[in-house]
């Protein structure tokens, strides 16, 4: 039985010696390890062994169709290096002067909006920072002086996990993480996506995105508050722009203000975009409350500041004149290629 294992393995040799193609190879296979191949006929060959002999025995025939096996494998992976090669060789060179056939693609007008943001800010003096769009209740409310069962909560229909954390509801919740980061006197801004369980119409969505901004040092008022706002909005919009403030309750401010500009769609007239009032509220603002900057680890009696929460949803609407604030998460590419990839 020794022999007629050796003498298996030279005639495997030499066949594999002349298997040049991947049939060839699986020809191969199949003679030598298929149910009727000359291993298998071998495996049944062990009834005639001697007792004592047919562990030894199966043991080498084992180790032969471990050892075929191993050689055809190999041979049909260098097969296959060889034709990706050769494909790879043969194909057509890409020239990347040439212009290309596929139509030019477009930047989502909130990333238009959003960039041209950060653009003015930063050359106000802002870092631009990014905060986790999944966070706690700590962050998202309490350290912004909204503890337990406050009714402020109730302005905010919350989607909460399973694991007790929560989707941001707004950019607010990044202020004491931004605080702790750098402490007094800072200027940042810190936009994001955020997320409130709201029934969606023309004017409201359950996804959204925000800019956050905070200035924070020694004598800031409120006047400070209103120029940078009216800087940036006409910045944004290259023109003077029509804004309103009037108060709000937000219970991380004190005092709070509602920005409101007015409604571009209509020119002020009334529409469904600004509720039929002629305004859209834009920004919600304030004096930071001394309770958020301690938390934060500011000293309130020694700085003071203002924050702001930018809705770059409705600011885009107003830029690009989109009546319908759904059209932005509607993934219409006719609808949102049309803007200009800047």
């Amino acid at each position: 039985m020794e022999n007629k294992i050796k003498e298996l393995k030279e005639q495997f040799e030499l066949r594999m010696a002349e298997a040049l193609t991947a049939e060839e190879l699986e020809a191969l296979r199949v003679s030598f390890l298929g149910k009727k191949g000359q291993v298998t006929e071998l495996l049944k060959g062990l009834r005639d062994v001697p007792a004592e002999k047919k562990k030894e025995v199966g043991q080498l025939i084992n180790d032969l169709k471990t050892s075929l096996e191993g050689e055809i494998e190999a041979a049909e992976e260098s097969l296959r290096n060889k034709a990706l090669a050769d494909a790879i060789n043969n194909a057509k060179r890409y020239n990347p002067t040439l212009p290309s056939s596929e139509p030019k693609g477009s930047y989502h007008p909130i990333t238009l909006v959003q960039r041209d943001l950060e653009k003015i800010f930063v050359s106000m003096g802002f870092t631009v920072e990014d905060y986790f769009e999944v966070t706690d209740d700590y962050n998202c409310f309490e350290a912004l002086n909204i503890p337990k069962h406050h009714p402020a909560r109730d302005m905010q229909d919350t989607y909460y996990l399973e694991n007790g954390q929560l989707l941001k509801t707004q950019t607010s919740a990044a202020q004491n993480a931004i605080m702790k980061k750098y402490g007094a006197p800072l200027r940042a801004i810190f936009p994001g996506r955020c997320f409130r369980n709201e029934s969606t119409d023309a004017c409201h969505e359950n996804t959204f995105f925000q800019m956050e901004g905070m200035m924070i040092d020694k004598d800031i008022s409120i006047s400070n508050l209103i120029y940078f706002m009216k800087t940036m909005l006409s910045e944004v919009f290259e023109r003077e722009i029509n804004v309103r403030l009037r108060p709000g309750f937000f219970p991380f401010v004190e005092p709070g203000f509602e920005l409101d500009i007015s409604c571009l769609i209509c020119g002020g007239k009334g529409c469904p975009s600004c509720k039929n009032s002629g305004w859209l509220e834009l920004c919600p603002c304030g004096m930071i409350h001394p309770n958020v900057l301690t938390a934060g680890g500011i000293d309130p009696e020694e700085y003071t500041g203002f924050a702001f929460g930018l809705g770059m949803t409705r600011l885009a609407m107003m830029k690009y004149g989109i009546k319908d604030i759904r059209d932005f998460n509607s993934g219409n590419l006719k609808a949102l290629s049309q803007f200009e990839n800047n």
